[in-house]
């Protein structure tokens, strides 16, 4: 959800005096799977989209520390109801695709040298969580083509 369609759902709450005590999520309507979220980050960074799959399983293996956020929230997708968030706010309606609030942030990211620091050792990380997980594909094809010939 871009921030200028959550700014309009989240305004349209601020002194609403039923939305007291409740709980919402802001959302758009537009339904993503993750192939395509990181599909449409790479384009709008004019890079190469090269995906590698890994099970949430085996990421939270090799770093206990994702097991939380990934095995709870990312392990799966889910598609958000927006029909309480419109009872409350009548008018709220996202119209910023994901595609195009993608383009903005990645342009903001490139108009300072700044903004466009990376992190060494997470780089690292995921590099060898890739590695490990190659070679352990790698490994279990020859243990069955060898079991099988």
């Amino acid at each position: 959800t871009h921030n200028t369609d959550f700014a309009k759902g989240f305004v349209g709450l601020l002194g609403h005096q039923q939305a007291i005590g409740h709980a919402f999520h802001i959302t758009s309507d537009e339904s993503l799977t993750w192939d395509q979220i990181y599909a449409a980050t790479a384009a709008a960074a004019g890079a190469e989209l090269k995906i590698v799959h890994i099970a949430s399983d085996f990421l939270a293996a090799c770093n206990p520390d994702f097991r939380g956020g990934l095995i709870g929230d990312k392990a799966a997708s889910v598609v958000f109801d927006n029909t309480k968030i419109k009872r409350f706010v009548p008018d709220f309606c996202a119209t910023t695709p994901f595609a195009r609030g993608i383009e903005q942030s990645v342009a903001w990211f490139d108009a300072d040298l700044a903004r466009q620091q990376t992190d060494a050792a997470t780089e690292r990380g995921w590099d060898m969580l890739i590695d490990a997980y190659e070679r352990g594909l790698a490994g279990a094809v020859e243990l069955f083509r060898s079991a099988n010939a």
